[in-house]
């Protein structure tokens, strides 16, 4: 999702792209990963790849969540200064931070306290990676910086109801129970903790801003400034989908950090603010989902 969106805002912008799919390239294979990053050299890299998912992903899968991702931050950071690319921007997550830390949540709160349980592995994993962007700047001098994006959506994400985040799995289900007719379904949690949401697009022009305007070892939050409960989300989801029946939320299922909203001030030091509001951001990316799945029934009209 974040590759197709960056490569699109970077040809927009007269860039030569070269991209390294995860059809073409395994990169937790660390000869693999050296290997293409020595042939092509490049100028610049996003280093967008990671193994993501939803609160019952993280869960349940902790050991693959932090091999892979510890993985792939060593196998592209340490092969990018092996090939002698200067310039790395390293995307990290907004669950680096600590579960409970102050809100709205400034990069210097990161290791201030312990993290969400049940994302720990793949937190200490970008943890990982946005140190070794440090420490290979402070060492060998390479501009490698990193980016802390706030929950991300928008085409071309993961739509698996058990796999993918709470915007992609929650349209599916909706989706789903309106082609198989259901009025009711259950969503996981009590519906309260609140969270700020970032159309991939936004995500893209903030990138372009911070490979063009910064050079730093302090990590950039990149958020919306806004911030929605999953319960008021699940009615906008509804409203998008066209979903009429009730929604239940299993509270015996865990609800993840209460809040997470970023201090994004440093970012729009830059110049960059995001454009697309969330009600937007949602119908364009259910048009693209919708487009791709099974179809729903006409409603009826009167």
């Amino acid at each position: 999702m974040v590759g197709r969106a960056m490569t699109a805002s970077l040809v927009a912008s007269g860039y030569n792209v070269v991209s390294a799919p995860r059809a073409a390239l395994d990169l937790t294979d660390q000869r693999a990963a050296f290997d293409w990053l020595a042939a092509h050299k490049p100028d610049v890299i996003f280093m967008a790849a990671a193994r993501v998912g939803g609160i019952g992903a993280n869960k349940d899968y902790p050991a693959d969540f932090i091999r892979d991702n510890l993985s792939i931050a060593q196998n592209v950071i340490d092969g990018a200064h092996r090939a002698g690319v200067e310039r790395l921007v390293y995307l990290g997550s907004s669950c680096i931070y600590p579960k409970l830390a102050a809100q709205p949540i400034s990069e210097d709160a990161l290791m201030a306290g312990p993290l969400e349980p049940t994302n720990e592995a793949y937190a200490l994993a970008k943890i990982a990676g946005l140190k070794l962007c440090q420490f290979y700047r402070r060492q060998y001098g390479r501009a490698y910086v990193s980016v802390m994006p706030t929950n991300l959506y928008g085409p071309h994400d993961n739509f698996d109801e058990d796999g993918g985040h709470v915007i992609p799995a929650m349209m599916a289900k909706f989706h789903r129970a309106i082609v198989e007719g259901r009025n009711t379904f259950a969503l996981w949690g009590t519906g309260r903790p609140l969270r700020e949401f970032l159309h991939v697009s936004d995500l893209a022009a903030a990138l372009l801003a911070v490979c063009e305007r910064y050079d730093g070892e302090a990590p950039v939050n990149i958020g919306s400034g806004e911030e929605v409960s999953i319960a008021d989300l699940s009615a906008m989801v509804a409203a998008v989908t066209g979903y009429k029946g009730a929604v239940n939320f299993d509270a015996a299922k865990p609800d993840g950090t209460p809040r997470k909203l970023l201090d994004s001030s440093r970012m729009r030091a830059l110049g960059w603010k995001p454009r697309i509001s969330l009600r937007e951001g949602l119908a364009q990316t259910y048009a693209w989902y919708r487009a791709g799945a099974p179809s729903v029934p006409s409603r009826k009209t009167a």
